[in-house]
């Protein structure tokens, strides 16, 4: 395995300290980049994600099954073979694990999940990526489809959730640096896509943090003081259009830098 070269700013000259945090060498600072596709979204408001509709959060920490749409997507398979979940147990605590598919059959996870805000394909056969959709959820299992879904891995080739949604671990404050939303829909019907950043500290309800609104093309927010959001707060990128004849194509993205709080590293 190749050995990391030390830091610059560890031999007394300097380097910026987003690389620093980058590259792991501040402690306690942690980078996350979520972001996010809903290929139709229309009149009524949606979450960024690629499932669509608004994003359901589990009532409690629980058991999920992992599935796909498609036989190829298994151990031996030509589709994906392994895909690693990431969430937060009961204590909103980051926990992870990497399921082993078992095409359209459940594989249960051996940890119970409140959050789950990633998933990834690792490893796959000869196609490369996962051949069918990959679901995380509840309830009953059909053709692969949970009941209750709460992640998708789209059979698109990204080999990875496409989900502009995130929730900050417990003991930490995220701090958002910059927000995008886009769409490449043009119509000659007037229509405006109406984007909403939305966040719910545990307990409350979600609240507009910026709202924004385009016909096509890209907007960008760089928060020259960043957005501070505290432990177990739920973060969305939300959507609608503002005609039910125009459905939009929209992508989205956030980045954050989440510190560990005072309290914690004092014990």
């Amino acid at each position: 395995m190749a050995r990391e070269v030390s830091s610059i700013t560890r031999v007394g000259t300097s380097e910026p300290f987003e690389l620093q945090v980058a590259r792991g060498h501040v402690a306690y600072h942690k980078l996350v980049f979520k972001f996010g596709h809903n290929q139709t979204v229309g009149q009524t408001e949606e979450t960024i994600w690629s499932q669509g509709g608004l994003y359901s959060y589990p009532a409690a920490a629980t058991i999920m099954t992992v599935s796909s749409s498609s036989a190829d997507d298994t151990a031996a398979g030509t589709g994906a073979r392994t895909v690693e979940l990431f969430g937060l147990d009961a204590d909103y605590n980051e926990i992870s694990e990497t399921i082993v598919l078992n095409g359209q059959t459940p594989v249960s996870t051996t940890k119970s999940y409140l959050r789950i805000n990633r998933g990834v394909v690792h490893t796959a056969g000869s196609g490369g990526e996962n051949a069918g959709n990959i679901y995380a959820g509840t309830g009953t299992v059909t053709a692969g489809v949970p009941a209750n879904i709460y992640l998708i891995i789209n059979g698109l080739g990204d080999n990875q959730t496409l989900m502009a949604l995130w929730t900050v671990p417990a003991g930490y404050t995220a701090y958002m640096t910059q927000y995008t939303i886009s769409t490449g829909t043009s119509s000659n019907t007037p229509s405006v896509l109406e984007a909403r950043l939305v966040a719910r500290p545990p307990g409350g309800v979600f609240n507009t943090r910026e709202r924004v609104s385009l016909s096509n093309g890209a907007l960008e927010s760089i928060f020259f003081y960043p957005l501070p959001f505290g432990e177990k707060t739920d973060i969305e990128v939300r959507a609608n259009s503002s005609s039910g004849a125009v459905e939009f194509n929209v992508s989205a993205a956030f980045r954050m830098v989440y510190i560990l709080n005072g309290d914690e590293l004092n014990g």
